[in-house]
């Protein structure tokens, strides 16, 4: 039983480690210091955005797909990010960030569904953001931990990872694109 009681508990040594050092949570922002291009929340979450994304459920398959029409508006170091859901299983949900940027490269942000307030920290062409959500009562009610990634690549597009925890157990994952929302694009072209 000793030996069963040893095994059990170093096999579970081993996943904690691996969860903490090899992984999604292992990374900080220091790792992205050097990387180019710089991420700017003013220039990169300003305007009107496109976002389309997958959410994965625990067992690691996509449980819903969503479209976001988002809009970012600054004025000096506070700002605000709209954002419009359309769900693939016909819900629809909206939410308003209010973003306040710190010294250095810190930043805030509170919404109505986070708990208490969302701390992030831009760093070279990433952003990283930690917050408490509550899921809305249709979806359990629950409050989940969430870090969120976002990484800006060459071209301009905006790649977005999230993990969502409770009790430190991933339930869910999302994974979503953001770049400047062509269609507003195009009708501002038009426009002039």
């Amino acid at each position: 039983m000793t030996i069963l009681l040893i095994i059990v508990v170093g096999v579970f040594t081993i996943m904690s480690a691996r969860s903490l050092l090899l992984s999604f949570r292992a990374q900080r922002p220091a790792d992205y210091a050097a990387t180019t291009p710089a991420f700017d929340l003013k220039k990169h979450l300003g305007g009107p955005i496109l976002s389309e994304g997958l959410i994965y459920g625990p067992n690691g398959r996509m449980t819903n797909s969503f479209v976001a029409q988002m809009h970012g508006e600054w004025e000096g170091n506070t700002g605000t990010l709209s954002e419009d859901f359309t769900y693939s299983n016909g819900k629809r949900m909206q939410r308003k960030w209010f973003l306040t940027l710190g010294p250095g490269n810190a930043f805030t942000a509170t919404a109505d569904d986070i708990e208490g307030m969302a701390t992030g920290e831009i760093s070279g062409s990433t952003v990283m953001m930690r917050y408490r959500i509550r899921l809305p009562e249709d979806a359990g009610g629950h409050v989940l931990n969430v870090t969120d990634w976002l990484y800006l690549t060459e071209g301009g597009v905006i790649m977005n990872r999230s993990e969502m925890r409770k009790f430190g157990i991933k339930v869910a994952e999302l994974i979503a694109t953001m770049r400047p929302d062509p269609a507003e694009a195009q009708q501002s072209i038009a426009a002039q």
